[in-house]
């Protein structure tokens, strides 16, 4: 347990998910007043009950979420690419800076394997002689969010449903021209931070004053005519006697991959293994020193 914690502290992450939704006509909203809280949570609550096996399913999926948040002056702004490939899949994603090209990792997970490969960046070649770093896979017959590629959109879903249950929120469903339906819901700051969305360091969180925890984003959710889930859209601006947070994640669902996108196993010579709880722990703490610096 010590172990998942500290891999979500250091790597913050992101997925794939299905949905099933009737539409309406063009640009109208489908239910109206209390019955729009009615419909759109039936949506959220039978999409979550189906996302661990709509995830667990072999067919080649490929996603890109931009996450970018700004707490004062301070910004974190990466993307994450997830991609699986194969009947068992091999699953693979970057996490890559968007502002500086050096900091990044890549994580592979061949199909059936039971170690999970990183890929350290420039900014990571401290933690290791080698370019890659293997350890054990503790996520074998778990719930496949733990998954690192797939984890921040379960973060979103599960944040999307405990604003569901508000009723000072606002909430909407329309259908679109393509016959996608879009829904769109405010969610407060505070369960954003609860659900680590945006994984920040403690010292950041309590620089962010109480004044904005209940202040909304904006969350938009597009599913496609067939009910599957095309992108999601968080924008929000919020601000408060000039403590400003500036939140902005963009999700998107993109063409399935091939198998040209993934690379091989490293040779073992380019790879440190880490066995032991002691090391991995280790890797972790010197992983979340860098990846929460205020530098």
């Amino acid at each position: 347990m010590r172990q998942g914690l500290r891999r979500v502290i250091a790597l913050g992450a992101v997925v794939l998910l299905a949905a099933g939704c009737a539409t309406g006509r063009v640009g109208e909203p489908i239910p109206d007043g209390d019955d729009v809280a009615k419909y759109v949570g039936v949506k959220f609550s039978s999409t979550l009950e189906r996302l661990t096996d709509d995830l667990g399913e072999n067919e080649p999926r490929k996603s890109r979420l931009h996450s970018f948040m700004r707490v004062g002056e301070l910004k974190s702004d990466n993307t994450v690419t997830a991609i699986q490939v194969g009947s068992p899949p091999t699953r693979f994603y970057k996490n890559h800076s968007n502002r500086n090209s050096a900091d990044y990792r890549d994580f592979l997970l061949p199909a059936g394997s039971d170690v999970e490969y990183t890929l350290l960046g420039p900014d990571y070649e401290s933690l290791a002689p080698t370019p890659w770093v293997s350890m054990p896979y503790r996520g074998k017959g778990l719930d496949i969010c733990f998954w690192g590629g797939y984890l921040t959109v379960c973060k979103i879903f599960h944040a999307v449903n405990r604003s569901m249950e508000s009723n000072e929120v606002d909430k909407t469903a329309k259908s679109l021209a393509d016959g996608s339906t879009e829904l769109t819901i405010g969610m407060p700051l505070r369960i954003f931070l609860e659900e680590r969305i945006v994984v920040l360091p403690d010292w950041l969180l309590e620089e962010i004053p109480d004044a904005l925890l209940d202040k909304t984003i904006e969350t938009r959710i597009v599913l496609s005519p067939e009910g599957d889930l095309k992108e999601i859209e968080m924008k929000g601006l919020l601000s408060d006697n000039g403590n400003e947070v500036e939140i902005k994640q963009h999700y998107e669902v993109l063409e399935p991959p091939t198998e040209h996108e993934v690379p091989d196993v490293p040779p073992s010579d380019k790879v440190t293994e880490l066995t032991t709880d002691k090391e991995i722990d280790d890797f972790y703490d010197a992983m979340a020193e860098i990846t929460s610096s205020r530098e």
